[in-house]
């Protein structure tokens, strides 16, 4: 054994398995109306890759086949995607419950106007970013006029209902850190988005997820442009609990690409890593079998520490105190 296997085995992510599948994630295309600097995807207005025709029905012949629960839908700008609607309405049909990850703004944009009441309409859940509470803070990770436009598209929602108790119109807010550090205890921010947003602009919504900033595309150059890159893998790894490895998203969740591979998660989909528990080369979502998923392994790196770290982090925000 040479010298630095010991810490070479300390550093490797812990080996872990399926549940049964729950969510199926769909990345319906890289194209964004916004450009941020935390992106693991590089999502912007000049990406040209976006799921075709063909691929989305071959994820709703897969709804047909698994007994999934939700259907979680990300891009990009998901819903740029010119067959967002067909799918959100084909799944809604089936009564797979069906999440929006959305930036807001693209609410505000031209040919979108009646999007708020599409969402509405379908009884879409609405994962909103708003990465702080204060103006300046989204501006700088953002871009210039974004928290305006955020507020703009926030308040369409709840005049629709969503965020108010009772309607059944769910709305989350999701928060990123401005940089290198892990984000704070989710309960406690939520009270302060939740009194600050009210007292300032009247906007209701109804949980905050914090995700942990992933060193991955965008997100990783800015590291390693501010030589950051290895304190901020150590801060992860220091901060791992393996408390958390129970709760991570990947055992209950696929994330399928563009293209229509499927992969682990999200995270693993940008780094091109395969599905753990395909035997060999890449897995398509249309030869895919969700009973024959459960207990088999997941691809994981070292990036995945960025999930159990500290109070962890899932797509669906912390995953313990």
């Amino acid at each position: 054994m040479s010298a630095v296997e010991p810490i070479l085995r300390a550093n490797r992510f812990p080996e872990i398995h399926r549940t049964r599948l729950q969510t199926l994630q769909v990345n319906l295309g890289y194209v964004c109306n916004q450009t941020c600097f935390h992106c693991h995807v590089n999502a912007g207005p000049n990406r040209k890759e976006v799921m075709d025709r063909a691929t989305v029905d071959q994820v709703i012949a897969f709804i047909d086949r698994s007994r999934i629960e939700t259907l979680d839908l990300t891009g990009g700008a998901p819903e740029m995607n010119p067959h967002f609607r067909d799918l959100v309405r084909a799944a809604r049909a089936r009564g797979v419950t069906v999440m929006d990850r959305c930036n807001l703004t693209i609410l505000e944009q031209p040919g979108y106007e009646d999007l708020a009441e599409f969402l509405a309409q379908h009884r879409v859940q609405v994962v909103a970013s708003l990465p702080c509470y204060l103006e300046d803070n989204v501006n700088s990770q953002r871009g210039d006029g974004v928290f305006q436009a955020s507020i703009a598209g926030l308040k369409r929602l709840n005049a629709l209902g969503y965020g108010r108790e009772g309607s059944g119109l769910e709305l989350n807010l999701v928060y990123n850190p401005l940089g290198a550090t892990l984000p704070p205890p989710q309960k406690e921010l939520e009270h302060a988005y939740h009194q600050h947003l009210w007292a300032h602009y009247g906007v209701r919504f109804n949980t905050l997820f914090t995700i942990t900033n992933m060193p991955i595309n965008r997100f990783a150059k800015t590291l390693f442009k501010e030589r950051k890159y290895g304190e901020y893998m150590a801060l992860l790894r220091n901060a791992h609990r393996p408390e958390n490895l129970d709760a991570v998203m990947c055992r209950s969740l696929i994330s399928v690409d563009w293209k229509g591979f499927v992969h682990d998660c999200d995270f693993n989909q940008m780094l091109g890593m395969p599905l753990g528990a395909a035997a060999a080369g890449n897995a398509h979502i249309s030869e895919l079998r969700a009973e024959r998923l459960e207990g088999a392994s997941i691809a994981v790196a070292e990036h995945c520490f960025g999930c159990t770290a500290g109070q962890g982090s899932s797509c669906g925000g912390a995953l313990g105190d």
